[in-house]
């Protein structure tokens, strides 16, 4: 065990995994305590910041007023399925706009722009178009997926492709020599690789997912039963800041799962990644 590792910058902890833990959980523990004492003191006013206790069970509440399992399951079910639209759509658009050279010219050099636009201020063409439905929701979740995706499998499909990129170049000359048709080499080539190098872009939109979810289903509440973001918007205006946090918090949960267990179904079907 080398203790002094950790003091040094750029080099790898020399510690058992065991001791690596009991670190990082003492640190949260330092941070609850630090929470608990700016609470207790009031230096931020619990109107803003309240008890860490109080958060934690104001989760009962929650669960026995406000269909907490049932509108978690909401939002982690709309998550999802926007995930697998996003998913089909932007996986043949991606490889339909990249790999032939006139739409690449007359589409892809501009599909990267499309990643500036601000989601959260297209909320209001959603609502014209939609109305306040649970269609609205799905597609503004979608649309905030897919301009990320898209510009993604773009962008790998012409690493592939560059001949100045020798390191990925080198598989599409190789099914070259061997004479591939263009589905052997779509196959062989291009799905696996692009697919493959962009999941780890998809895994990183979690977060971004998650933020896009809460302000759809911040924009309007059909019934009791619309996911975690009505829940917040409901207690934010109730002044119940307890549940708020505990709200957030479980925001970041569920995040911290998904990404997981995408990560374990990324290494399942591309195991040569890793």
């Amino acid at each position: 065990m080398n203790i002094k590792s950790l003091f040094q910058m750029g080099e790898e902890p020399q510690l058992p995994k065991a001791a690596l833990t009991a670190i990082s959980l003492t640190g949260l523990g330092i941070i609850l305590l630090v929470w608990y004492l700016i609470s207790k003191f009031e230096v931020i006013p619990t109107a803003i910041l309240p008890n860490p206790v109080d958060v934690i069970l104001s989760y009962g509440g929650l669960v026995t007023n406000n269909h907490l399992f049932a509108n978690t399951w909401f939002s982690v079910k709309l998550n999802l399925m926007c995930y697998v639209y996003a998913l089909l759509f932007s996986i043949p658009a991606g490889f339909f706009i990249s790999m032939f050279p006139i739409n690449n010219i007359v589409i892809g050099r501009y599909i990267n722009s499309v990643r500036y636009l601000p989601i959260p201020a297209l909320s209001g063409i959603f609502i014209a178009v939609f109305g306040l439905t649970f269609t609205m929701k799905t597609s503004f979740l979608t649309f905030g997926l897919i301009i990320y995706i898209i510009p993604a499998i773009c962008s790998k499909v012409n690493e592939l492709q560059n001949p100045a990129n020798d390191e990925e170049y080198v598989y599409l000359q190789s099914i070259k020599t061997l004479g591939a048709t263009k589905w052997q080499k779509f196959k062989e080539v291009y799905f696996p690789y692009v697919v493959g190098s962009v999941t780890g872009d998809i895994i990183t939109l979690t977060g971004i997912s998650w933020s896009y979810l809460v302000i759809a289903e911040l924009l309007f509440r059909d019934s009791q039963i619309s996911g975690i973001g009505s829940l917040i918007s409901i207690m934010s205006r109730q002044s119940h800041m307890a549940e708020v946090y505990a709200l957030l918090f479980l925001i970041v949960i569920i995040g911290v799962l998904q990404d997981i267990i995408f990560k374990f179904i990324d290494k399942k079907i591309f195991p040569w990644k890793y």
